[in-house]
Formats: structure tokens, C-alpha cells, sequence
């Protein structure tokens, strides 16, 4: 899951929403500073508020990870699609189809959560911006694998750039995709994985209940 999958059973407790986003957050920030389980859990009930709900939010990304990667709709759809991927585009560019597969999934689910939950993405938004982001980067800086100054400008960036938006069209998604692969040092994708991505999207949706199995939201019933 994304950074707002993480994030929306929680926005009523923002630092718990902004907590479950940061390690995809850190993740694209800054590589060497890590949010592990591990060192938040022992945080979640710690006597300062804003740091206790911080952690409570990286514990909970990380074992909703592990469910979701885990989950075998998952696996199917990341082996089956990256060997898709691969039919399209062979061995050119040093193509790794399978992180391919794995991050568009994710983003179509982000994009089915944004239909399903009309307006949430907007209040997501909202939170961080509204966030204090100088104290949240202090308060994680006493659990990081190593202290970071990147988080500020990655959240003030997270909520300009409003890049989850995009993820609506397959164009916009193979936009926000080809991004982290230039990030990464690959080859973007071209027009060739348009017409895979609109049939993946819907495949997807249709087995978003096996995907989100142990989500915390009924997104069966979700308006």
C-alpha cells in the first residue's frame, strides 16, 4: 500500500495518519533514514503525545505491509502482471517489471480509494499541510535508523506536487510511475503500456475485497 491506503482509516487522529505515511515518505526523501517497527514500538505509549501517536502510525504501516505484500491476491497480481510487463517491453532498458507491477498496483488501489471515499484525499491533504512538519521530523529523529533535516521539504512537497490525484487516469499513473523510475536511475515507460494499463486497473478493482482483506475500512461498503 501507498502513503494514503496507510493514511485514511486514521485521518481522525492525523499524527497517527501522518505517522502510518512517513516510511513511504522517508522512503523517497532520504534512502538511509528508516522508520523500523522495531524501534517505533516501544514509542506508542511514550508520555509525549505527538511522538506516541507517530510511532503508533509507523507501527501500523509496517504491519499493514505485511499483510497486503503477504496476501496472496497480491502475489498473484504482482507475478502475473510483471510477466506482462515483460511481453510488452522484453529486456530493454533494464526493465524490472516486477517493482513495476508491484508500485502500479499500489497506486491503482490508491486510485479506487479515492472513489470510494469521496473527498478524503482532499482532508489527507489538508492534514499534513496543516502538520507541523519541523516538530514531526524532530519527534522521528529520536527513532530513526539515522536523523534526517529532508522530511520538511518532502512534505511541503508531498502537498504541492498532489501527485496521488493523478493516479485517477492510467496516464496520470504512468506519469507518477515513470518518476520514481528516472528517480531510480531506469528508463520511463512509454505510450506501449497504456492500453496494459487500463486492463490491469480493472482487474484490480475487481479484487480490491482479496487485496484489502484485512484493511481496516469496509471498502465493500464504502460510498
Amino acid at each position: 500500500m501507498n502513503s494514503f491506503a496507510h493514511a485514511l482509516p486514521f485521518l481522525d487522529r492525523p499524527l497517527i495518519a501522518i505517522g502510518a505515511s512517513l516510511p513511504d515518505w522517508m522512503a523517497a526523501a532520504d534512502r538511509k533514514c528508516r522508520l523500523r517497527e522495531k524501534r517505533a514500538k516501544p514509542l506508542m505509549d511514550d508520555e509525549n503525545p505527538i511522538l506516541a501517536e507517530l510511532a503508533q502510525g509507523v507501527v501500523q504501516h509496517h504491519r499493514d505491509d505485511y499483510w497486503f505484500h503477504t496476501s496472496p491476491a497480491f502475489r498473484d497480481f504482482e507475478m502475473k502482471l510483471a510477466i506482462e510487463i515483460r511481453e510488452i517491453y522484453g529486456t530493454e532498458h533494464g526493465m524490472r517489471s516486477g517493482f513495476v507491477a508491484h508500485v502500479m498496483v499500489e497506486m491503482f488501489l490508491d486510485s479506487f480509494l479515492q472513489k470510494k471515499f469521496t473527498g478524503q484525499l482532499e482532508r489527507y491533504y489538508k492534514i499534513v499541510d496543516d502538520a507541523d512538519a519541523v516538530q514531526i521530523q524532530d519527534a522521528i529523529n529520536k527513532f530513526a535508523t539515522r536523523p534526517t533535516d529532508k522530511l520538511v521539504p518532502a512534505m511541503r512537497r508531498f502537498v504541492s506536487e498532489r501527485f496521488i490525484f493523478d493516479y485517477l487516469t492510467d496516464q496520470g499513473a504512468v506519469k507518477r510511475m515513470n518518476g520514481v523510475l528516472r528517480r531510480i536511475g531506469l528508463e520511463p515507460l512509454d505510450e506501449r503500456i497504456l492500453p496494459w494499463a487500463a486492463t490491469a486497473r480493472t482487474r484490480v478493482y475487481d479484487r480490491v475485497d482479496e487485496l484489502l482483506c484485512e484493511y481496516a475500512l469496509d471498502v465493500s461498503k464504502a460510498e
